[in-house]
């Protein structure tokens, strides 16, 4: 069974277009903090300092079912898969309070890379956080 990781997001007014609901490039934004949270922030800044990796978006998909609005917390759940030694497949859902369906689908493909930006094996320490 594939692990689900929550991470609650406040919508706020910013996030919004004239109407009251997310400006969708801004669930990229979402997104990316809760996989952020799966695999821990400083240990991110941590690689990038010591060991010069990272993570990119090698691609991205988005699936829009329903208006997300100001002020509402959403849940972004959160499931990966490794995908060989370089690349990771993240599914991610923003879930609307009581919604009995996601607002927002992405799946996303992420690589690690050095700062030369060539293909790294993704690091034991972000396996094991990822995995434990």
């Amino acid at each position: 069974m594939t692990k689900v990781f929550h991470h609650p997001v406040q919508i706020y007014y910013e996030d919004t277009d004239h109407s009251g609901v997310v400006y969708h490039p801004n669930f990229l934004k979402y997104f990316e903090r809760a996989r952020e949270h799966v695999i821990d922030s400083n240990l991110l800044a941590t690689l990038w300092k010591e060991q010069g990796l990272g993570f990119a978006v090698y691609k991205a998909n988005q699936i829009f079912q329903d208006g997300v609005e100001f002020a509402e917390v959403c849940d972004i759940r959160t499931s990966f898969t490794l995908d060989g030694k370089y690349k990771t497949l993240w599914r991610q859902e923003l879930w609307r309070p009581g919604a009995s369906k996601p607002a927002v689908i992405a799946d996303i493909e992420m690589v690690c890379l050095d700062k030369e930006k060539r293909l790294q094996p993704i690091p034991e320490a972000v396996l094991s956080k990822m995995l434990g």
